[in-house]
């Protein structure tokens, strides 16, 4: 029988609810299948590609999503092209270490002994909860020792998943795959990108899970959700960029810990880990999700100011 387990991918992603889907773990039906990984000669592009030159040769960032369709595993000739040329292989995570997503679980997600959610919501929060929880088919006893800030994501998650995007058929999986022949190296860590998430207050807990069960409710993360992933699967910059601004422009508490954590903390960080890929031979191939690489503060335009030689792909 499949039980709801928490599996590693990363920051909050598609949209600010999706935007936690690309930054931090998504929740999923436990599924040990593997993603196709046929390679459709009908794509021209996925994402979006950057390549930097740097005195040791060259690396490649791609924009990827955490979750999606079987045929995700076609990242289109250019990008298969870099991958294929390149040494190593670098991701946010390696989404096939569960043993220290699981130590991070339980360490920043949930509740210790009998404490849980009941002692920390409001009633009113609980009662909108509850009706998410029964649309979603999840018994609150499950869940009941869940933070607020997971609960909201697994709740995403769920959602997507219903609608056909699925963590085990994301690009991270399938890229982490192709790592058998390659070295992987990680960005950041499980440990690291729970604890963002778990250092918001007890109040901003409580506020980011109604934003998220607000927008579950009216069918807006889907909505949103669809918008970027389709934007990604067609390598539709411009689309890209004005679903990243239409989130991040709103007044929100999801969107301003977006702004201020999963991006303006996260990018200068993964770009000074980049640069210490770039310092060694060989050429790396490196994917994170879609949103870091977009905008005057994404990955590329930081490595940009800091001296390297960017060019977009496409």
């Amino acid at each position: 029988m499949n039980k709801i387990i928490v599996l590693p991918s990363v920051v909050a992603g598609l949209f600010v609810s999706l935007f936690v889907s690309f930054f931090v773990p998504l929740a999923y039906a436990e599924n040990n299948a593997a993603p196709a990984a046929a390679q459709a000669t009908s794509v021209t592009h996925r994402g979006t590609l950057y390549r930097i030159r740097h005195p040791g040769g060259t690396a490649w960032l791609f924009g990827t999503v955490h979750v999606g369709t079987p045929e995700f595993s076609s990242l289109g000739p250019e990008a298969m092209q870099a991958l294929a040329a390149s040494s190593r292989i670098a991701l946010e995570l390696d989404v096939r270490d569960d043993a220290a997503f699981q130590s991070a679980l339980q360490k920043y997600g949930l509740y210790s002994g009998n404490d849980g959610l009941n002692a920390h919501l409001s009633a009113a929060t609980l009662a909108l909860l509850r009706v998410e929880l029964n649309r979603a088919g999840v018994p609150y006893a499950n869940v009941g020792r869940m933070k607020p800030w997971l609960l909201a994501n697994l709740l995403v998650a769920l959602q997507l998943e219903r609608a056909g995007y699925e963590r085990r058929n994301g690009v991270e999986t399938w890229l982490a795959a192709q790592a058998e022949s390659k070295p992987l190296h990680e960005l950041e860590s499980a440990d690291y990108q729970m604890s963002l998430f778990d250092g918001m207050s007890e109040a901003d807990q409580e506020q980011y899970l109604r934003e998220q069960l607000a927008e579950l409710g009216s069918g807006e993360t889907l909505r949103r959700s669809r918008e970027l992933i389709s934007a990604w699967a067609a390598a539709d910059s411009k689309a890209q960029e004005r679903v990243m601004t239409e989130e991040l422009s709103e007044k929100t508490l999801s969107a301003d810990f977006m702004r201020r954590t999963l991006l303006a903390k996260r990018n200068p960080e993964m770009a000074t880990r980049i640069e210490d890929l770039l310092k060694k031979e060989g050429d790396a191939f490196v994917a994170v999700g879609l949103l870091h690489l977009l905008g005057e503060n994404g990955i590329p335009a930081l490595l940009q100011r800091r001296g390297y030689k960017v060019e977009k792909v496409y």
